[in-house]
This record gives structure tokens, C-alpha cells and sequence, in this order.
């Protein structure tokens, strides 16, 4: 028997509960699901990513999602280097709207060339569909209630700073 791996990656600059929401769904889909604080050097952190990678520990536990989800950072050169050393073969990534399939499709054709790892796109709970990390970020900086679109943990962490 295959033991299928697929790897979420992201900034989770904060986790969402549309990011908990896709990562639950993949863990119904795939044996073992690493979920990957990855660095975009195109956005400027509100967290650094060992809070990150902890605040998604514990919101995953939290949540108490079945199978096996482990949570790491990867920035020491391409995604797919991550997907080899692992053995996964699919990236999952959570799409909203037109504009993360525009975005997204460049990358997942390159990522397929350069190491056959096939991207599978999925959609979110329309509930959590209008959510970014972007726009937690901007409440917050404006003095807003996030805990409609964080898990509790992140809420609490975003309301002490």
C-alpha cells in the first residue's frame, strides 16, 4: 500500500480558519499532510515564522483533526526540494477566487517540470472564502475584532500586541 503525502505550504502570517479549514479537508484526503511555514520575500511578516509554525501546532491541535499533520518551515531553497525529502507528490493549496488561480497555475506547471509534483487546488468553506492573511492583517492594524477569522489562539496572540 501507498502512504500518499501532500504538502500545504504558506506564510500563515497569521493562520486563518480558511487556512484550518483546507488543511482539515486535506487530512481527510491524504494519509500524511505537512503543512509548511514557508518565507515570501514579497511580504513583510507581522509574525516570524517559530511563532507561525507554533501558533499552527497549536490551532491544529486544537481542532483535534484526524491523521497525521505535521507542521514545519522550509527556507532553504525550492518547495519541491521539501516534497522530495518528504516523498510527497502533491501540493495543496487553498483557492478563493480567480485571482489565486491566475497566480497559482505558473507555479504549478514549474513545479510539476522541475520534480513531477502535481498541485490540487482546493476551495474554501464559503464561509472563510473572502479571508486572507492579508486582510487579518489590516484589521488588526487598525484595531479590529479578528477572532471572526482566526482561531482562538491567534486571536489571543494578535490581541496582546
Amino acid at each position: 500500500m501507498v502512504h500518499r503525502i501532500a504538502v500545504i505550504p504558506g506564510s500563515f502570517d497569521p493562520v486563518t480558519l480558511g487556512h484550518l479549514d483546507v488543511i482539515e479537508r486535506a487530512a481527510g484526503l491524504w494519509d500524511e499532510v505537512h503543512v509548511v511555514v514557508v518565507h515570501n520575500p514579497a511580504k513583510e511578516a507581522m509574525l516570524p515564522i517559530n511563532e507561525r509554525v507554533s501558533l499552527l501546532e497549536r490551532s491544529i491541535a486544537d481542532a483535534g483533526y484526524p491523521g497525521t499533520i505535521i507542521v514545519a518551515s522550509w527556507s532553504m531553497g525550492l518547495l519541491v526540494d521539501y516534497c522530495t525529502d518528504v516523498g510527497a507528490h502533491v501540493l495543496v493549496k487553498g483557492i478563493r477566487s480567480q485571482v489565486d488561480v491566475a497566480y497559482e497555475t505558473p507555479m504549478a506547471i514549474v513545479n510539476r517540470k522541475l520534480a513531477g509534483v502535481e498541485t490540487v487546488f482546493l476551495l474554501p468553506d464559503p464561509a472563510h472564502g473572502h479571508v486572507s492573511s492579508s486582510l487579518v492583517r489590516q484589521v488588526a492594524a487598525l484595531g479590529g475584532d479578528v477572532s471572526p477569522y482566526v482561531p482562538p489562539a491567534v486571536a489571543e496572540r494578535i490581541q496582546r500586541a
